[in-house]
């Protein structure tokens, strides 16, 4: 049992009832942004839903980020490729001290992206991906720390991590690789995880895992703008509503002490002037859904020939479908009476029932489509002739 002042337990085993080793509440209490936890036993009996050749197959996709670490023991030396990559390249790595990430993997395969529906005690929206890595034994990406939450899921074999968890770590990187990674790391914990066992990670907390044998390990990372990122995509939104006669003013301008000095008086009056930055709830809410559903390095590109609001519709009561778009991120928020729905950047006004129903959806057929409200269906529409959904003609009888 802990006390007021000492951590939580930085083990704990997972039950049939909680994923966690305890309720999502307890956890986000003691431990989200807090503490690492290690949870053996998370994923009970857990399958790898792809295997490693998988993964190097994905690796080889034009649009996949992909990217292979190596690590020369003898001089500690690293090596940082990125992809896409060629089948042949695997064929020459060596028998260990490499490793394979591939981003987004979520977003190529329907079983990884199903592992998400367990992290439902989190807003869909922070979640940023799941990235997957393959390490050869000994593999490893080194010491470092990330900033961002991160769940670690064995997905096979076992791997060996080390958690530094003190007060006071250092997060100094070595300036003679390309990589950033800790100059100096001092862990406080080691554990071996195998297939099911999942660590979670704080930002901040420095962290090095390498392969016991081969591997592979599924990440859950979260999305976390950084403030400087916030601030000048808000700043954008805001001037580009803003009307150009809108301008610093001094209709109360006084005889100045000094003509060079910027006053008292000046400062107050640029206060004024950036009063736009002190938004209501809604305008913030607005841009906010806006900026955080736009994807971080993937656009959807519209279709060649988008098919028309009628040819859909007729589609759809044919025994079509619409099938979402991997990339396609969904959030929604209450405007009052009514709700914004967002998609890859774009609000959609619509009832809250609609916007909850559509955020979650991935595939409409005629019967989904026919009971969604008008404004549900027009942004349907809307992102059909973006890319947002793809119409699936209904397969025809053989």
């Amino acid at each position: 049992m802990k006390t007021a002042d000492a951590p939580p337990p930085i083990e704990v085993q997972a039950t049939a009832k909680h994923l966690l080793g305890m309720p999502p509440q307890a956890f986000l209490r003691d431990y989200w942004q807090k503490h690492p936890l290690l949870i053996r036993g998370a994923f009970k009996d857990f399958v790898s839903p792809l295997s490693p050749e998988d993964l190097a197959g994905l690796a080889c996709e034009e649009a996949a980020l992909a990217r292979i670490v190596e690590h020369d023991r003898k001089h500690d030396r690293w090596t940082l490729r990125h992809g896409p990559f060629a089948e042949a390249d695997f064929t020459k790595m060596g028998a260990r001290d490499w490793t394979l990430l591939v981003q987004d993997v979520d977003k190529w395969d329907a079983d990884v992206r199903a592992l998400l529906e367990r992290f439902d005690f989190i807003p869909r929206w922070r979640i940023d991906d799941v990235m997957v890595s393959y390490a050869a034994p000994g593999g490893s990406v080194g010491a470092h720390v990330d900033h961002y939450d991160v769940f670690l899921l064995q997905g096979m074999g076992a791997r060996r991590w080390q958690v530094d968890a003190g007060p006071n770590s250092s997060t100094a990187f070595r300036d003679d690789v390309e990589l950033k990674l800790l100059r100096t790391f001092h862990p406080t914990h080691t554990w071996t995880l195998e297939a099911g066992d999942m660590l979670y990670l704080p930002p901040g907390v420095p962290h090095h895992g390498v392969a016991a044998d081969a591997c592979l390990t599924f990440s859950v990372g979260m999305r976390a703008p950084a403030q400087a990122e916030l601030m000048t995509d808000y700043a954008d939104h805001l001037a580009s509503t803003i009307d150009e006669a809108s301008r610093y003013a001094d209709p109360d301008l006084a005889l100045p002490a000094d003509a060079h000095e910027i006053d008292a008086a000046a400062l107050a009056r640029v206060r004024r002037a950036l009063a736009a930055l002190q938004a209501d709830d809604a305008t913030l809410a607005a841009w906010f859904g806006g900026f955080i559903s736009q994807y971080r390095s993937v656009g959807i590109a519209p279709p060649p020939k988008a098919p028309t609001d009628a040819a859909v519709r007729k589609a759809l009561a044919g025994g079509g479908e619409l099938a979402r778009h991997p990339f396609l991120r969904m959030a929604w928020t209450h405007q009052g009476q009514h709700a914004l729905l967002f998609a890859s950047g774009n609000g959609f006004p619509m009832p809250a029932t609609s916007a909850r129903t559509l955020a979650a959806i991935d595939r409409i057929d005629a019967t989904a489509f026919a009971s969604m409200h008008a404004h549900a269906q027009d942004a349907v529409l809307a992102l059909v002739r973006s890319g947002g959904f793809a119409l699936r003609p209904a397969k025809k009888r053989r």
